[in-house]
């Protein structure tokens, strides 16, 4: 018996060692001045919703794929090539300084709602939005590029004008006149909820540049008369109103997806049915793997799911606002505001993803940031969390009074 009370003890971890790895751990995260010069933890928790994201991607598409191709995988097939696209494309931007995005920002605004108007010529319509430019076998949403296009821009403006912003009208109006035009056609696809996520970040970062208060409760004013505006007259977006007010008056015609949805959460419970078994994506909830997807993350991993999915997303954005202060503690006001602006986006259309899958906001047509399936949307947030390295790298560089090399450690 001595004998094997000696072999349990030798197996105990020391308490000293645990608290060593624990410490290593906290390190790597948060590694000292010595050590790579990149925020570990942004990097780590994009990695964890991309890694999630094909996962879910892969359980919520298989029946959908099953049926329209006959291959189960095609979905995941395609959600692993654009994941590889994506991280190319998050290591090319880590090699492009700032800077060099600051001084092109005029012409990327323009190249953004150039291509907004070309969708509204040449545009390919699908289930009756016109939304997407098809050359040959590629299909790109010109939303997408134009979300980022204008934080880029907004955020080289403010770093020219943050005192005209601050003390004169016309320094808070000129970006709304801007944005104005980027919705109206963007409303013209229609994509409503483009507008929602683009108005909602440019006025974030007008608050947070020092523009004064009673400019935005003029702003927000009128936003609620145009959105009253805009829901009376299309007859679509007050049936979608009416649907989410009440879905179960309608459950099979238009509060049918919403009503799938909220079975999906329901179903999950607290610790879900398990990865890969929920029913709700055999042909019962429309859009499983790409607008809906936290459905199937709540039916298959319950609340414990979607409450690890929303601190991930919270993580990611707090690293985003964490290193936009940093930057204008250190005076690099183009890459601070462009670290916020990224961080509110990313914020907002995570928020109204979550809630029209829980049914607390209308349907919009808006896919979860790194997670969802979705070539444009994915390729788009990954060079969006290669700004973020980028801007965090040159700002540690900064620190150190060292010239900021061509690509990140």
């Amino acid at each position: 018996m001595s004998t094997v009370r000696e072999e349990q003890l030798n197996l105990e971890i020391p308490a000293s060692d645990v608290s060593s790895r624990w410490q290593k751990l906290i390190n790597w995260f948060q590694p000292k001045a010595s050590q790579p010069l990149y925020d570990r933890m942004l990097f780590t928790v994009a990695m964890a919703l991309l890694a999630f994201g094909f996962v879910m991607v892969t359980s919520a598409s298989l029946p959908t794929a099953e049926r329209l191709t006959g291959n189960p995988f095609y979905f995941a097939i395609r959600h692993g090539i654009y994941i590889v696209i994506s991280l190319a494309v998050m290591l090319a931007t880590l090699r492009v300084p700032t800077n060099s995005w600051n001084q092109q920002s005029g012409k990327l605004l323009l190249l953004g709602l150039i291509m907004l108007l070309m969708v509204l010529v040449v545009g390919h319509e699908v289930n009756g939005a016109q939304r997407w430019i098809k050359v040959g076998p590629i299909t790109f949403q010109a939303a997408e590029v134009a979300k980022l296009f204008f934080c880029i821009y907004m955020a080289s403006y403010l770093s020219r004008r943050e005192d005209e912003v601050r003390e004169a009208t016309k320094g808070f109006i000129k970006p709304l006149a801007l944005l104005f035009i980027a919705a109206v056609l963007l409303l013209m696809q229609p994509d409503f909820g483009t507008v929602v996520v683009l108005s909602a970040t440019t006025v974030a970062m007008l608050f947070l540049a020092g523009a004064r208060l009673w400019q935005f409760f003029a702003v927000f004013i009128t936003c609620v008369l145009a959105l009253i505006l805009l829901i009376i007259v299309e007859p679509y977006r007050m049936q979608r109103l009416l649907t989410f007010l009440e879905p179960e008056k309608d459950p099979f015609g238009a509060g049918y997806q919403l009503m799938q949805s909220l079975i999906a959460f329901g179903q999950g419970q607290f610790s879900g049915a398990g990865l890969g078994n929920s029913i709700q994506k055999l042909q019962y909830l429309p859009e499983a793997h790409t607008d809906f997807i936290m459905a199937v993350v709540a039916e298959e991993l319950g609340f414990l799911g979607v409450l690890a999915v929303i601190a991930t997303v919270l993580m990611l954005v707090s690293r985003a606002l964490i290193i936009g202060r940093r930057c204008l503690m250190q005076e690099q006001r183009y890459g601070g505001y462009l670290a916020y602006g990224i961080g509110i986006w990313f914020s907002i259309q995570a928020f109204v993803n979550i809630g029209v899958a829980s049914g607390a906001l209308p349907t919009k047509g808006l896919t979860l940031p790194l997670v969802s399936y979705g070539g444009n949307s994915l390729i788009i947030s990954a060079l969006a969390v290669g700004l973020l390295l980028r801007i965090d790298h040159e700002r540690r560089m900064l620190g150190r009074k060292v010239a900021p090399r061509g690509g990140a450690e």
